[in-house]
């Protein structure tokens, strides 16, 4: 069942909206605006019923603060006015209200329109998500066929960006980055990771299958892609403002052959300077290239691969992530496996 959150100073009116709403929706009620925030970030209501003039938070600003929050940005808003007022009605739509609905409020046109939006975010909801579909799946197909020229083989770039799912929760479960990483941009980081290589498509094949170690201008040439990739998805998001993970693909691209102390490359970044999309895409992209059989070795399995990424904790990688890596290894080493 829907819930629906009322909002509203006056206790009669909080009474009468949900009478009429429960017989349908589960119904939350808050007599002021800050209330009403807390209600939202714990319950995170499907749609919300909010007065226009609340005496202790300004309604528009509780709208602007549920719009810069990105788990409740999405909510459907209907204002409640006492009284119609076109000047009102404009100023509600252009701050992000879905309806505006004169009070008293008339039983049968509060539940329509309730009805209406709510079914026009769940099919907004579902087109949203056959676009993502069909978006990602062209980026994972078109990475494959990058790393497809050289011996990773497609699964490299599935893999990877479910290490990087793995890795990245748990840095939230443990609030490492509160101001770097949340659900909603560890989902732009995991739908990015299969690009993180995109900038190979320019170097030859001669390099890519050499079997053997490269030599100094191999590497040189080879070190190139990291660039390169980042210089390709900057221009794709630039050309594509709203797929909002091309700008996390650029910086993973560009950034997960720096190292930790400062010896990598393209930028000779260190410490936190390096984005932190990049920081875990490091030790997920070794990882598995330590996990592959490659022309000139085989795999080193699990065990020795996860010490070479513990022995670089400080240098190579953020010791934060190996610490997290150290934690998650069992779930990575299981995708590993069956992936």
């Amino acid at each position: 069942m829907k819930r629906i959150l009322v909002v509203d100073d006056d206790l009669a009116v909080l009474k009468q909206i949900s009478a009429h709403l429960a017989d349908n929706y589960e119904v939350s009620l808050a007599k002021s605006g800050n209330l009403a925030l807390q209600v939202c970030v714990r319950e995170k209501p499907d749609l919300i019923l909010l007065d226009i003039e609340m005496t202790d938070i300004d309604s528009f600003d509780i709208m602007s603060q549920l719009r810069r929050n990105p788990y409740l940005d999405r909510i459907p808003v209907i204002f409640l006015a006492a009284s119609h007022s076109t000047e009102v009605e404009v100023h509600a739509v252009e701050a992000g209200a879905r309806d505006y609905i004169v009070k008293p409020v008339e039983k049968g046109i509060l539940l329509h329109r309730i009805e209406m939006h709510l079914h026009f975010i769940s099919c907004q909801a579902q087109t949203e998500q056959a676009v993502t579909t069909l978006s990602d799946s062209i980026a994972v197909s078109f990475a494959e066929m990058i790393e497809c020229r050289d011996e990773n083989i497609a699964g490299h770039v599935i893999r990877t960006s479910k290490y990087v799912d793995i890795l990245g929760k748990e840095l939230i479960n443990q609030e490492l980055f509160p101001d770097e990483l949340n659900p909603a941009e560890l989902q732009m980081m995991v739908r990015a990771a299969p690009l993180h290589d995109i900038g190979k498509i320019i170097i030859s094949d001669r390099i890519l299958l050499k079997a053997g170690q490269l030599d100094d201008m191999e590497f040189s040439m080879m070190k190139r892609h990291a660039e390169t990739g980042a210089t390709i998805l900057k221009r794709m998001y630039q050309r594509m403002p709203t797929i909002h993970y091309l700008h996390y693909a650029s910086l993973i691209a560009g950034s997960h052959h720096e190292r930790y102390d400062g010896k990598g490359y393209p930028q000779g970044l260190a410490g936190d300077l390096i984005p932190l999309c990049g920081r875990i895409m490091a030790v997920a992209d070794v990882y598995d290239a330590l996990m592959e059989n490659r022309l000139y070795r085989n795999s080193l399995g699990h065990i020795q691969a996860s010490n070479i990424i513990f022995d670089n904790a400080g240098t190579q990688f953020d010791p934060r992530i190996v610490e997290t890596f150290r934690k998650t290894q069992d779930q990575i080493n299981e995708i590993a496996n069956t992936h």
